[in-house]
Order: structure tokens, then C-alpha cells, then sequence
């Protein structure tokens, strides 16, 4: 499939090359002409020096991912490809949108007769090259047009269709809530075993649970990933910086009556690292920079 992509940061660029390395024809843009020059350097990826340029390049019924941060960014691309699109095309939002923003896209590019696709995209920088995990919401025979790329850049069995329009960033706005509570959890007993008599190897321990214990996982492999860089974490500070999915999913389980106290406890912590340093912090700030290339705050 022939396929639009804008936005070309730590997903969107490995998204644009995981469809490239599936056959697909992609044609790509990012406002930064370092980015779109850079990637015109890949093999089989064709690129626009514009929004408008990349709409002229795609025929058909023109198929377009946004790969852009969440906002204000999301609406000024909509509006700038709007002049450019035929009845039937179809846009893709992969990021992080709020799934109330979704809807409301959703029903305003229905009334221009254009489709929306919302679609929680996680697994890090690692996995939009290699295998993804894909969420998918918006209107059935939508989806089902594009299913082949949501299987193509998606892990087997990691991609699935959720729901209606706005379901699919509603499931990864609940997956980021439970991925809080999850890092907070490793962070907090890795401080515990910092502030111990005990001289541990970080490094050894994360890596020994990662083979057989209960909380085996991706993030406690992360978790010795980081520690093997940097044993005790000094060259960083333990400010964890929030991407608003975990308070949108505690708005959301208010508004809906449902109890969610590790959640919102993690939400806080992260509140109150940019207040003081911990090392629980360091642990949840090295972390996100593993999976997802987030940056973290050096020491001086």
C-alpha cells in the first residue's frame, strides 16, 4: 500500500522504515528538513518538502499516519492536509492523542467525508521498527481497509481492533496508566535495595529476575539494560517527566467511579520528583529513556 507518513521523531521514523521494510510505499515528511533528508537517504522511502508535496505524490485513495505529539501539533497538520485530501481518504493518528480529541476528530472529518483512524501505538523505538503493539479504533470497514499495515508493522498477535472511534488511544491511554504503576513499582524497590546494608549489584539483580521470577518482563530487562550503563545511576537526575496518559487515564477512572489508588500515587511520585531528587526517580527517568528514548536531566 502506498502510504503518507508526517512526523518524523524517534517512532515516526522507525514507523516509516518498518513499513518500508514490509513493501510498502511510503512517502514521508517532517517539518525539520534535517529529518526528511535524512530519511530520504533509506532505501525504497520516498519523501515531500511539504504536506502538500507528499498528498501530490500519493494516488488513489490516499492513505496518511500522523506520527506527531499530541495537541495543538495534531490539529495543525489536520488543517494543513485538509485542502489537499479527496473524499475517502483516510488519516491515521498513531501517537498519543487523547481519545476525546479522537472523537471529536472522528466526527469532524466524517462531516468532510474523510476517515479517522485512532491508533495506540506501543513498543517503544525498538518495536516501531522491529514489531509493534497496535490499537486500533474507528469504523469497522475503515479498519479493515488498512488492516495489512496494522499487521505488517505489528508483532504476531500484537495488533487488534478495539473498538469505535476514539478506542483505540482510549486502550493505550489505559495501557500508559498501568505502565506508571508498573515502572513505579520497580523503581521503588530498587531504592529499597539501594538504601540497604547490602552492597547489590542492581545490574545482577534486575537481570536474575528476568529469569523465571514472577516479575520477569521487558521493563525489568530495560531496567538491567540501564544499570549496565551507569551501576548506581549518578549521572542522571531522578526527574520523571509525565507524557499526560497517565493523568488523562486517572481523569477518566474518576469520571467513571473506578478506584485506580496505584495509578494515581504513581502519577504523584512523578509530580514530586521534579521537586526532589530519589533514586526511585532515576530508576523511572532511566527507564523511559531505554523504551522510548525520552530524555533524561544530567547531572551537572
Amino acid at each position: 500500500m502506498q502510504i503518507g507518513l508526517i512526523g518524523l521523531g524517534k517512532m515516526g521514523y522507525n514507523i516509516a522504515l518498518n513499513l518500508s521494510n514490509h513493501g510498502h510505499s511510503v512517502v514521508a515528511y517532517d517539518r525539520s528538513a534535517e529529518l526528511t533528508a535524512k530519511i530520504a537517504s533509506e532505501n525504497g522511502i520516498a519523501t515531500g518538502n511539504s504536506i502538500e508535496a507528499v498528498c501530490r505524490q500519493l494516488t488513489g485513495r490516499r492513505v496518511i499516519w500522523l506520527m506527531v505529539p499530541a495537541g495543538d501539533i495534531v490539529e495543525e497538520v489536520i488543517s494543513s492536509l485538509l485542502p489537499h485530501l479527496s473524499p475517502g481518504d483516510i488519516l491515521i493518528d498513531g501517537g498519543n492523542s487523547n481519545f476525546k480529541d479522537s472523537v471529536r476528530r472522528y466526527t469532524t472529518l466524517k462531516g468532510k467525508e474523510i476517515d479517522f483512524l485512532d491508533c495506540g501505538t506501543s513498543g517503544g523505538t525498538s518495536g516501531a521498527l522491529n514489531g509493534a503493539c497496535t490499537m486500533i479504533g474507528g469504523e469497522p470497514a475503515v479498519y479493515q481497509y488498512c488492516k495489512a499495515v496494522f499487521d505488517d508493522i505489528s508483532l504476531p498477535e500484537g495488533t487488534l481492533y478495539v473498538g469505535g472511534p476514539g478506542a483505540g488511544h482510549f486502550t493505550k491511554m489505559v495501557h500508559n496508566g498501568i505502565e506508571y504503576g508498573m515502572m513505579q513499582a520497580i523503581a521503588e524497590g530498587f531504592e529499597v535495595l539501594e538504601h540497604s546494608e547490602y552492597d547489590i549489584d542492581f545490574q545482577k539483580v534486575a537481570t536474575l529476575w528476568n529469569h523465571g521470577s514472577v516479575v520477569r518482563s521487558w521493563l525489568m530487562e530495560l531496567t538491567a539494560n540501564a544499570f549496565s550503563k551507569d551501576p548506581n545511576l549518578d549521572s542522571i537526575r531522578g526527574v520523571m517527566h509525565a507524557s499526560g496518559e497517565g493523568k488523562w487515564t486517572l481523569e477518566t477512572a474518576l469520571d467513571l467511579g473506578v478506584p485506580t489508588p496505584v495509578i494515581a500515587l504513581s502519577l504523584m511520585m512523578r509530580y514530586r520528583s521534579q521537586q526532589a531528587d530519589t533514586f526511585s526517580g532515576k530508576v523511572v527517568a532511566a527507564l523511559r529513556n531505554e523504551f522510548g528514548g525520552h530524555a533524561v536531566e544530567k547531572k551537572e
